[in-house]
């Protein structure tokens, strides 16, 4: 889906992006977003340790 996106695009989506956050909330977002996706990865692999316990 992504490679579907040209160069134009991506500008544009960059663009709306600081027009909507502002150039100081970007830096404190894409954190937020990486402890989510890291705290995300986490619990699939939690939950699959928890899947192979129940199966034995």
């Amino acid at each position: 889906m992504i490679a579907a996106l040209g160069s134009t695009e991506i500008i544009a989506i960059c663009a709306v992006v600081v027009v909507l956050f502002g150039g100081t909330k970007i830096p404190k977002l894409a954190r937020n977003l990486g402890q989510a996706q890291k705290e995300f990865k986490k619990g699939l692999t939690e939950g699959a340790k928890d899947d192979d316990s129940a199966k034995e």
